[in-house]
């Protein structure tokens, strides 16, 4: 089974598996981020189309965070993951607590990495959704179902690397579901990657206002 040697590597991957997308007026590529920024711009950059940002924080559990309770969206969306809420028997004023303190955070991205742009509209457009890859699937859940409210033609989630049973059950919430590789055992995302360091803000800002440029440079000619 691969290793990607960095997020831009994956991207470029995972764009040979979309090329069915390439070059259509309607399509819109939404990165998750921030991890799912340097994918997404190598996809959009592949298929020629332009590309944005859709909020989404991951709600962990307070201590370990790397347990998933569920996740918010853009759109008041939350999404509990309700085998890890149940067993675990996390109170709902814990996950309120961190759905407050997520929301903040979510609120400061929004307006970081946007330099006063306006988001880009997905309706009556084909979406594909990117993040670097897919454990538990809560944050991707809540970016569907936000993403249903703004009334796209179809949601297309990509990603280079994923658990196989978060695959599966993802393809019945979204149109289509594209997962590069499905290692098994998968045990984490940043496995699967040679450099998953963490996305800086300012990177994201980066490939943000990259990706802006050659859109408008497209729309002149």
């Amino acid at each position: 089974m691969i290793r990607f040697k960095n997020r831009n590597e994956a991207g470029r991957f995972l764009a040979g598996r979309l090329s069915a997308y390439a070059n259509r007026p309607d399509t819109l590529v939404l990165a998750l981020p921030r991890g799912g920024v340097p994918v997404a711009y190598e996809v959009a950059r592949a298929l020629g189309a332009p590309m944005d940002v859709f909020q989404v924080r991951k709600l962990g559990l307070p201590g370990h965070e790397e347990f998933a309770m569920g996740a918010i969206a853009t759109g008041g969306i939350r999404v509990r993951n309700p085998e890890v809420v149940e067993y675990l028997r996390i109170p709902d004023e814990v996950i309120d607590e961190v759905t407050a303190r997520e929301r903040q955070e979510l609120e400061r991205r929004e307006l970081l990495y946007r330099d006063g742009r306006p988001p880009l509209s997905p309706r009556d457009r084909v979406v594909i959704l990117v993040d670097d890859g897919l454990a538990t699937g809560s944050t991707m859940r809540a970016a569907v179902l936000a993403l249903r409210q703004q009334q796209p033609a179809s949601i297309v989630v990509a990603v280079p690397v994923a658990a196989k049973q978060t695959c599966d059950e993802l393809r019945t919430e979204a149109n289509e579901v594209i997962c590069g590789i499905t290692p098994d055992p998968f045990y984490a995302v940043g496995l699967w990657y040679e450099d998953f360091s963490q996305t800086s803000d300012e990177e994201v800002r980066e490939l943000l206002a990259r990706a802006d440029n050659k859109r408008t440079a497209a729309a002149r000619k």
